[in-house]
């Protein structure tokens, strides 16, 4: 019932699980991205802003040196004494809040080192106010605390521009210049301010862009202003008292906007924290990218609401997960009642209980259609079942007279086994006998022609000849032992010695003598290694059989040349106790895709040569003495089969 209900539960919320989360990230993404756009906005807002207040302050420093050229005042103390003109310049520069203040005439105007453009304007006529970047000699003639305020020490950052500096010496200033054109008195007036280490004009940007309720004074934000890249005026904190002076933006911040000159909107991190920044390249009066003028602020909180409200979306569909399984439920147990009242009769089915049926389930539609369904179908599978008992009896009483046949067609084939082994044992003494008439003629020719010797030249004086009857004895016993060794391979063994231990050297002797014409008709060469075995339980006549079988099919395979070796040795396999005869030869071996044939009926590589039963029947008659007959090919040449029978 469980698994019912689980896999319809499965079934209705996989949609939920799967998708509500997919288009969850799909949709935080497009939020995020849309989020960070705004983020971005916002700062390239401020940056505007700070951006302004830089033109408006060189606006301003321009303005009130004009205003200065113009006053009356200036006017009367240009005829007073050099003294007094001074005393008026260093009142006027305070009250201006300049750093340096003063009047150069036309004719010193060539003595000027820097050939500077806001000079060359004012020169023309026309007053010019921009930022430029002075040496530090230049610093050091305009006032030696100047130069001396302008030094920043570099501080090495990471990610910044590899630079063997130590220190910023150079000065970025306002640099702001008025004709003057009172008469008796031309040349120009300059003024500026120094902005290196200047913390009021940095302080003054952070407060307007990020003190402003109407854009956003919560904020945590910072300004920074670049001399190339390196910090001189900042409210970023290197520590909590110590302000990030010396300290240098990083190379890729570095190259967007100095070197490709662009405005660069994004995330950075700035010192010891991941702001949201904005730079804007600030060009002198030659044109040139000298410096950088930043705002940015803190990325922090804005990360943490992004990921508070990923987590409140998380936690609002894991709410809406977990109300959504009690309600499923709820809503489906129509469905599930019936089901479970299903599985529970199929279970009694199977269990042998065929009359338990569903009956009505009190559901409509296709639920309702499929328990009256599956009643007729129990009702279908009762009545199979009822003629299936029929039909096994008839079957069981077929299958009896069927293995009564079968035990008498069993029957028949032991017999035919025992023709087909009577009929190889025949064949194989067929063989032998053309050998063993051979041999018999031999002696008997030898014998007679002896014997006539002896009648005819000597009579009964047979001391001379007495070799020829050595001679005439030794081959009469020669003709005894084969034709008591062919009578003894050739008896039946319906008497077997199975019951009584069998020495299987003298047999393996015996059978090397049956078919010692086999191997005389070549130059081959028997080896015998007979080591100290145990009585082995089986039938002398049926072992006998085996390895005369094994010897000429050494024989035969080896052709007229070769060595066959007979090696008895003991061997437990299994645990058993046992005596093994390995029969080897130096032939041509067994072919690797025919060695599991080997043993079976009617194989045979010498095709018109045999039956192919030979090592079949060797095999079954090793079997049935409870032994074991294997083979396999030798290194480089040859075959070894392997006989082995267990201890009487």
């Amino acid at each position: 019932m469980t698994s019912v209900r689980l896999r319809l539960l499965i079934l209705a919320l996989t949609p939920l699980i799967v998708l509500m989360p997919l288009l969850l990230l799909l949709g935080m993404t497009r939020w995020t991205a849309d989020y960070d756009k705004v983020l971005n906005a916002n700062v390239g807002s401020d940056l505007k802003i700070a951006s302004q207040y830089l033109a408006r302050l060189l606006a301003k420093t321009g303005d009130e040196l004009d205003a200065v050229v113009a006053s009356v005042e200036f006017n009367s103390l240009m005829n007073s004494s050099a003294a007094d003109r001074e005393s008026y310049f260093d009142q006027t520069r305070v009250r201006l809040g300049l750093d340096f203040l003063y009047y150069l005439p036309d004719d010193r105007i060539a003595e000027q080192e820097e050939a500077w453009p806001v000079i060359a304007q004012a020169a023309a006529g026309q007053s010019a106010t921009q930022i430029d970047v002075f040496a530090q000699d230049t610093l050091t003639r305009l006032s030696p605390d100047l130069a001396k305020r302008a030094v920043v020490p570099l501080i090495e950052t990471p990610a910044a521009v590899p630079t063997t500096r130590a220190v910023e010496n150079r000065g970025m200033v306002v640099h702001a210049a008025s004709p003057v054109t009172i008469p008796g008195h031309r040349g120009i007036l300059v003024g500026g301010t120094l902005l290196n280490r200047n913390l009021d004009f940095i302080d003054t940007i952070n407060d307007l862009v990020y003190l402003n309720a109407t854009t956003g004074g919560d904020r945590q934000g910072t300004a920074t202003l670049f001399l190339d890249d390196v910090r001189i005026s900042t409210n970023v904190r290197l520590f909590e008292d110590v302000r990030a002076l010396g300290t240098r933006v990083s190379a890729e911040v570095r190259a967007g906007v100095l070197t490709e000159g662009r405005t660069w909107l994004g995330r950075a991190f700035v010192v010891n924290d991941w702001y949201i920044s904005g730079y804007l390249p600030i060009t002198d009066s030659f044109g040139d990218r000298v410096g950088m003028l930043y705002v940015g602020f803190l990325e922090a909180p804005f990360e943490l609401a992004k990921r508070e409200a990923f987590l409140w979306m998380m936690a609002a569909f894991v709410a809406v997960l977990a109300l959504s399984v009690p309600v499923f439920l709820w809503m489906a147990r129509g469905i599930f009642s019936p089901l479970e009242r299903m599985t529970q009769i199929m279970s009694r089915v199977g269990k042998g209980e065929l009359s338990a049926r569903i009956g009505p389930v009190g559901a409509k539609g296709e639920i309702g259609e499929v328990a009256h369904h599956l009643d007729s179908l129990l009702e279908q599978v009762q009545d199979r079942d009822r003629r299936l008992r029929s039909w096994n009896e008839e079957l069981n009483q077929r299958v009896d007279q069927r293995t009564a046949e079968l035990r008498e067609a069993n029957e028949k084939l032991e017999q035919t086994f025992r023709q087909l082994v009577m009929s190889e044992k025949l064949a194989s003494i067929g063989e032998i006998t053309a050998g063993v008439a051979h041999e018999i003629n031999n002696p008997v020719a030898v014998i007679l022609g002896n014997v006539d010797v002896i009648r005819q030249t000597l009579g009964d004086a047979a001391e001379p000849v007495q070799a020829e009857l050595a001679l005439i004895d030794k081959q009469v016993s020669r003709i005894e032992v084969i034709v008591g060794k062919l009578l003894k391979f050739a008896a039946p063994s319906d008497f077997s010695d199975y019951h009584e231990g069998i020495d299987l050297r003298p047999i393996v002797q015996d059978c090397l003598v049956l078919v010692d014409h086999q191997i005389s008709r070549g130059d081959i060469e028997v080896i015998c290694e007979f080591e100290d075995i145990p009585l082995v339980r089986a039938d002398s006549g049926e072992v006998q059989q085996v390895i005369v079988n094994l010897v000429v099919n050494a024989t035969q395979a080896m052709g007229q040349q070769g060595q066959i070796t007979l090696h008895l040795y003991p061997e437990t396999r299994d645990g058993v106790a046992g005596a093994a005869l390995a029969v080897r030869d130096t032939g041509s071996g067994v072919p690797e895709d025919l060695l599991a044939s080997v043993f079976d009926p009617f194989f045979t590589t010498k095709r018109g040569e045999g039956t192919g039963l030979g090592l079949s029947i060797s095999q079954t008659l090793v079997q049935r003495a409870g032994g074991i007959i294997t083979v396999r090919n030798l290194e480089p040449k040859g075959a070894e089969f392997v006989v082995w029978l267990t201890a009487a």
